[in-house]
């Protein structure tokens, strides 16, 4: 992985906003031809899907699953909707984020502003926990009591963080603006009037299919795509060279920049993923459209060499828990036990 200040051009964080000012304009036939060939596919499997439980219930759940790749792709695009990268025109560009909060059961005025936060604060210690994975350093660990220590452990594990975690993220915590319960009535009416939208299409379903095209399509898409994307967002973030900091000592885009990594995906992964492994770009200019980050690399492949992130690379940080100050990078429980003894 190459650290950002030993790069050729050796631009600092905030010397790159001018150079990705020049991308940030989204092509709205471009926008909507992405949309289009995202949303088809879903739809056409869904209905491949529903075919399928006349013939066996084992390939409409194989169906199901494999549409939450495309549900996955779905939510970057709506992702994309989020920072107002998606189209010029705000109104079109909103609705559609509402829209397709409905498939990802996402309320999007919700994960919107929760999502701004966790751009305008990541890597920051000193506000934490609205958008990001939870992290403790290795004192605030030491000082928790045994109990806390072992609901940080279990809340690490991968199983939770990965398996059940992503699930109720997605089906349950989504249907409440958790976090900004008290800022105003439009985040209750984000969600509330989301879930009113979720619920009728699932009663749409019922009505005509019964409850397996639920449990079989329905669940095992949404299961898989919300899997997929915790695993990505947590890889984007959590590597041992990671960037947090505290108080004056912490910038918004060295951070931006430093604590995201470039998450190299072979094609088609890139493709489904909607380049969002291209995430210390994205983390540092935000509006630019999804789909011309591969375009930002290939201009500067300085960019291309920063925090580069394979997928074998990938699976190691699975096993880091901790950030430790006095190192500057995230450790394992192990490593911290052996500096605490």
């Amino acid at each position: 992985m190459t650290d950002l200040t030993n790069t050729s051009a050796n631009r600092s964080a905030r010397d790159w906003l001018s150079v990705l000012a020049r991308y940030r304009e989204p092509s709205t036939s471009r926008s909507l031809f992405e949309l289009a060939v995202t949303l088809v596919p879903f739809l056409a499997l869904w209905a491949l899907g529903w075919a399928a439980l006349s013939v066996s219930p084992w390939l409409a759940l194989a169906l199901g699953a494999l549409n939450g790749v495309l549900l996955m792709r779905i939510f970057i695009i709506q992702h994309d909707c989020g920072h107002g990268a998606f189209l010029r025109n705000r109104r079109a560009q909103d609705w559609i984020g509402r829209s397709l909060g409905v498939l990802t059961l996402t309320p999007y005025a919700v994960w919107r502003r929760t999502h701004a936060i966790h751009h305008a604060h990541h890597g920051n210690l000193d506000h934490r926990g609205i958008g990001d994975v939870t992290t403790l350093t290795v004192e605030e660990y030491r000082t928790r009591s045994r109990f806390g220590r072992f609901m940080y452990r279990l809340y690490r594990h991968p199983l939770v963080l990965f398996v059940l975690g992503p699930s109720y993220l997605f089906i349950l915590q989504n249907r409440f603006p958790l976090g900004l319960t008290n800022q105003g009535w439009r985040y209750w009416a984000s969600a509330m009037g989301t879930n009113v939208m979720i619920g009728l299409s699932l009663g749409l379903i019922v009505w005509f299919g019964g409850g397996w095209p639920v449990l079989l399509i329905f669940l095992p898409s949404l299961i898989v795509a919300a899997t997929i994307g915790v695993w990505l967002f947590y890889v984007q973030h959590q590597f041992e060279q990671t960037h947090w900091s505290k108080g004056e000592d912490w910038d918004l885009h060295k951070a931006a920049l430093e604590g995201s990594t470039h998450y190299v995906l072979p094609q088609p992964l890139g493709w489904l993923s909607g380049n969002i492994g291209i995430h210390h770009v994205h983390h540092l200019y935000s509006r630019i459209p999804f789909y011309r980050l591969p375009e930002v690399i290939r201009h500067h492949a300085e960019l291309a060499d920063v925090q580069r992130l394979t997928i074998r690379d990938s699976l190691r940080t699975v096993g880091l828990h901790l950030w430790d100050e006095q190192q500057g990078k995230l450790i394992s429980f192990k490593e911290a036990k052996q500096r605490l003894s």
